[in-house]
């Protein structure tokens, strides 16, 4: 079983790479904009449930980077946690595609940007859920394989960047989001960056 457990170790650590992009949304003091706190609060409160859906999908790859972990458990449950971010991914866009643009200059062009990246993040994860559910648990090197091209895959998705939501939380959009009670929390658990 040696010949799956480092890759698993690698996934995980590439997984955590990839929490970031979400807390980059929950890094939720302004001077009292009603209008962008009311944006922000719409954008906070949806982000939240999905945060702590990415936050269990990473603990459950990493729950299965034990020595000892099972072939078609290791894929099944990658598997699941792909489709949870992917999805997650997805309804994080949604619900900033229906805050509308925040009320700040170039607010349209950053709420527009963001969508476009969270969207590219679902599809990304989507893609990977197929990828794993791909490999093959009969043929242990074909199957580490695998998954050590998902691992690198993982890294470059989590590399790729989440500059469009930086750029939407810049300035007083940010101030706004890390007033709400719901961003504070959902960017509090995962610690991610430490993977």
């Amino acid at each position: 079983m040696e010949g799956t457990d480092p890759v698993n170790k690698k996934l995980a650590v590439a997984l955590s790479g990839g929490a970031v992009l979400v807390l980059a949304l929950s890094g939720c003091s302004d001077d009292g904009n009603e209008k962008l706190d009311s944006w922000a609060k719409s954008v906070c409160d949806s982000v939240q449930p999905q945060a702590k859906k990415i936050e269990g999908a990473n603990k459950a790859i990493q729950a299965q980077t034990a020595d000892n972990s099972k072939p078609e458990d290791v894929k099944s449950t990658d598997s699941k946690a792909f489709q949870d971010m992917s999805d997650a991914y997805k309804a994080i866009g949604a619900a900033v595609d229906k805050a509308g643009a925040p009320p700040v200059d170039g607010g349209e062009t950053k709420q527009q940007n963001a969508v476009k990246e969270l969207n590219a993040i679902s599809t990304a994860y989507a893609g990977l859920k197929e990828q794993v559910d791909g490999l093959d648990t009969e043929d242990q090197g074909q199957f580490a394989s695998g998954l050590d091209d998902v691992a690198g895959e993982l890294i470059k998705l989590s590399r790729s960047g989440n500059d469009a939501l930086k750029k939407l939380e810049e300035g007083e959009v940010g101030e706004a989001m890390r007033k709400q009670e719901s961003c504070k929390t959902a960017g509090a658990s995962p610690a991610a960056a430490s993977g």
